[in-house]
């Protein structure tokens, strides 16, 4: 018997159809050991000494690997072609050799695609183990651990409320604060652009201001509403003569198939998927033989799969959309490990593979990769320049025509943001010497923008620009910096949250080394230089090792007060930036005469008043659980209300900030969400106005009113509630939407009130023993199996569509034969029995029995 071990179990299923019945194909479920999370697990004082846990959910996997392996033959390591593909055959190798189960013959295989006649190549040209990019992983793995487990309880400790620190997840944070820097550093200018709208031959065009007075025009020429009205005039008074036209023709190149990195880019434009989504659609399709691998910086295609694109453009368009020759490009990446053939179709005469948001990822894979071996788009640009008779003020008119579509037919890449002079119009055919009517002169006024917030596309495109990372670990270092609430995101893009901030400023300032981007791309082309052979991997580890430690126990050694009196000035212009009446920022708006500086305190840092205890005025920053205990520098009176005439007040609590209208019993009070960071008069109005009234409902006749509670928005109608996604939606929502969305929060509950009634994933059958249904259920706490009587939790890589019953029977008799869980605080019950007298404590015992089977159950929800 031949054991062939993968990582999925859906990756297991379909290459177990292509190997014959000599073959067995079991799943690791992903890595099967990691390091500890604890201080000790590499040991730079011994070699870097590196000790390894098998995870708890993955510990009967391993038994049934180290079972079948030992009847094996021959072992057969199938996994992903990446360092982490390879590091994970390695584990499995390691942990079979240690238990003395390991087949005489032990061979790796690699396929960038899992069809038939890819598996089946690679399984007649096996190799052995890559030990450079086994050293690679180790040297990134022991890296991030030194860093992680280094630094972290220098932020307890000195930071009180950071959570973590990452090497790469660090640097990324700070792109988005140097980001929101820049926005408030930004002032905005003011600028005013002069067009006319002319006619000729019954088509009207649109020119722009280009010259005027006989100097030429750039952005911010006409910078002041004076001279642009002056222009304008001159425009009107002006009588405008083509005397240029001028055509160029043009080429548009397709761009080359999808790496990881694009393909997250394109995906987040187009789509509107976060880059970890796109990675678990495009796992799902490679899994299913539908694309190659998706993990890759290689933009090449292979051979073949070159001639079957040509093939598929040929049948489906005429043949000038076909090249001459085929297209090849060349990958930038330097990492040669990660640089396989780029993602593409592994069949391109199938337009469609998976459905719902899966269907939509293939469609763009599917089209760009095709696209990218067809003919360059020929287009037309025309440009009409016209003068006065002065000749001192000039027009021009743009206009560009598609000549031929070429890859265009297909697909057109997105970017995000567009170049004003990318604007298209329709221009008439026109000569030189005609005069075209002049239609209407305007002067409009403009300000410069500041630089756009990044999003998902934009910041993967930067991290990969500087070197930071791979791309193939953007999604979990983003999803990491959400969970953390150190971003948070808006109309898809990040706004760094206060603790962000401060945790960047921390690092900026006592580990500056470690956050620049020059250091963190340096040490990526480190660990490039030992996947590729370049360079020892302790020797990386050592040179970083002997740096980073000195600086982490000097760092440690410092009193809190010091880091807060550093981050006070490090950070004084964002806390206490300057007044417009040029009054002193630090001055505590509650005393008059105290000085306003950080702070540092259980929760974490606030701004205080020097006065202290005398003036307990404090300000919370970073810390969204901690307390206010006095005002903010935004209280005060927004306003009057219109209909009462009363003040409607801002003001701040121990539960955040909120604003009331009136005073006493009779006052109105509302709190201010979080999702409002333009709040002003208006918008209190509108919160204190609340619950507003939807409408009547067409079935009821009952009314249905939006409103904020405590736990967000929400819709209600006679006892049932539907959840809005934002404050807007409270004001948005009109009476179509809210029925539909009462509707669906009614069917997810069964009925009228009470918990939702979960509906199985996936029903397997009877369980062999007990005689109970067999169902995959979604839980709190994540999927898991159940025979009516036992839960057991699923394995953290494990599909929930891919479970069979086989596995679910494994997973609910390892469960039970752990008995059932302990509740916290059980171990109590023993002491009220120490007095033999008393019976009553006992008889609460026994009926609290059927209780710990009702936990067990929960804690596998």
């Amino acid at each position: 018997m031949q054991l062939v071990i993968v990582e999925s179990p859906a990756k297991a299923k379909t290459i177990e159809k292509y190997l014959g019945k000599d073959y067995k194909v079991l799943a690791s479920y992903g890595h099967v050991r990691d390091l500890p999370p604890k201080d000790g697990s590499v040991r730079p004082d011994e070699d870097f000494a590196m000790d390894w846990e098998t995870y708890r959910d993955k510990v009967s996997r391993v038994k049934e690997i180290t079972d079948a392996a030992k009847k094996a033959d021959r072992l057969i390591l199938a996994t992903d072609p990446d360092r982490e593909g390879e590091a994970i055959s390695w584990h499995v190798q390691d942990l079979l050799a240690k238990r003395k189960a390991l087949p005489k013959a032990v061979e790796r295989v690699t396929f960038n695609a899992i069809t038939k006649q890819a598996v089946t190549e690679a399984m007649q040209h096996p190799r052995d183990l890559d030990r450079d990019l086994i050293d690679a992983y180790l040297a990134r793995r022991a890296l991030d651990y030194l860093f992680g487990f280094t630094l972290s309880p220098v932020l307890w400790r000195k930071l009180p409320g950071a959570k973590s620190a990452g090497r790469v997840q660090s640097v990324a944070l700070r792109l988005i604060v140097d980001r929101e820097r820049e926005i408030e550093a930004f002032r905005a200018q003011e600028y005013w652009q002069v067009g006319a709208t002319m006619e000729h031959d019954g088509t009207e065009f649109q020119t722009r201001l280009v010259r005027f007075e006989g100097e030429k025009l750039d952005k911010l020429s006409l910078g002041e509403k004076g001279i642009a009205l002056r222009a304008k005039a001159a425009v009107e008074a002006g009588r405008f003569t083509v005397e240029d036209i001028e055509t160029k023709p043009l080429k548009r190149n397709p761009a080359p198939p999808f790496t990881t990195s694009t393909l997250q880019q394109e995906a987040a434009r187009k789509l509107g998927y976060s880059a970890s989504h796109t990675m678990r659609l495009a796992q799902n399709l490679y899994e299913a033989g539908a694309i190659t691998y998706m993990r890759t910086d290689g933009v090449q295609m292979d051979g073949s799969a070159i001639s079957a694109a040509r093939a598929a453009i040929s049948d489906r368009y005429s043949g000038h959309y076909l090249p001459e020759k085929p297209r090849i490009y060349q990958t930038k990446a330097k990492n040669a490990q990660e640089a396989h053939e780029a993602i593409r179709p592994t069949d391109f005469t199938r337009d469609r593979a998976g459905s719902g948001d899966e269907g939509k990822l293939y469609d763009l894979i599917f089209k760009r990769a095709m696209a990218s071996q067809m003919a360059s788009a020929s287009l037309e640009r025309t440009t009409i320049t016209l003068r006065d008779a002065t000749g001192r003020n000039e027009l021009r008119a743009t206009g560009q025509v598609v000549k031929f579509p070429g890859f265009l037919a297909v697909y057109e890449e997105s970017f995000d943001q567009k170049d004003d002079d990318d604007a298209e119009g329709l221009l008439p055919l026109i000569h030189k010497g005609d005069c075209p009517a002049k239609k209407a002169v305007e002067a409009t006024q403009h300000f410069t923008q500041p630089p756009a917030r990044f999003s998902e596309a934009s910041l993967v495109k930067r991290l990969e620009e500087l070197g930071i990372g791979r791309p193939s670990t953007y999604a979990s270092t983003i999803q990491v910096l959400k969970d953390r609430n150190y971003v948070r995101t808006e109309k898809n893009r990040f706004f760094a949250e206060e603790s962000g901030r401060l945790l960047t400023a921390f690092l900026e300032r006592f580990f500056s080394r470690y956050v620049a981007y020059e250091f963190t791309a340096g040490m990526e082309d480190e660990l490039d230089d030992v996947s590729g052979g370049r360079a020892a991997w302790k020797e990386v580890l050592a040179a970083f090792w002997r740096d980073f430690k000195p600086k982490s126990d000097e760092v440690m050694e410092r009193k809190p007060s010091e880091v807060t009196e550093v981050l006070d000035e490090f950070l004084s212009d964002y806390l206490f930036p300057s007044k417009e009446d040029g009054s002193d920022p630090r001055r505590c708006p509650q005393c008059g005469d105290g000085r306003l500086a950080l702070r540092g305190g259980r929760y974490g840092a606030f701004v205080a008043c020097s006065n202290y205890p005398e003036c307990k005025y404090t300000r919370r920053f970073a810390q969204p659980g901690g307390e206010s205990g006095g005002g903010d520098e935004e209280d005060g009176v927004l306003g009057k209300d219109p209909e009462s005439g009363l003040d409607v007040v801002r003001k701040s609590g121990r539960f955040g900030p909120y604003v009331q209208l009136g005073e006493g019993k009779e006052a109105k009070r509302a709190s201010i969400p979080k999702d409002l960071p333009e709040f002003d008069l208006d918008w209190a109005l509108k919160l204190l106005s609340l619950p507003r009234a939807v409408g009547t409902h067409p079935e009821t006749g009952n009314p249905i009113t939006a409103s904020i509670g405590r736990y967000g928005p929400y819709l209600a109608h006679d006892g049932k509630y539907a959840r809005l996604t934002s404050t807007r939606d409270v004001f948005d929502t009109g009476m179509n939407a809210a029925v539909a969305l009462l509707a669906e929060a009614a069917n997810r509950k069964g009925g009228a009130g009470g918990r939702a009634k979960a509906e199985p994933i996936k029903v397997l059958g009877a369980h062999p023993t007990s005689g109970g249904e067999i169902k995959v259920m979604p839980g709190r706490y994540g999927p898991y199996v159940t025979d009516g009587t036992t839960n057991a939790t699923l394995p953290k890589d494990v599909k929930p569509e891919d479970v069979t019953e086989q596995q679910a029977v494994e997973l609910i008799d390892a469960r039970a034969a752990k008995g059932p869980a302990k509740k916290k605080g059980a171990k109590k019950a023993p002491a009220k029995k120490a007095a033999p007298k008393k019976a009553a404590p006992k008889k609460a015992a026994a009926k609290k029995a059927p209780a710990k089977k009702k936990a067990a159950a929960s804690d596998a929800e």
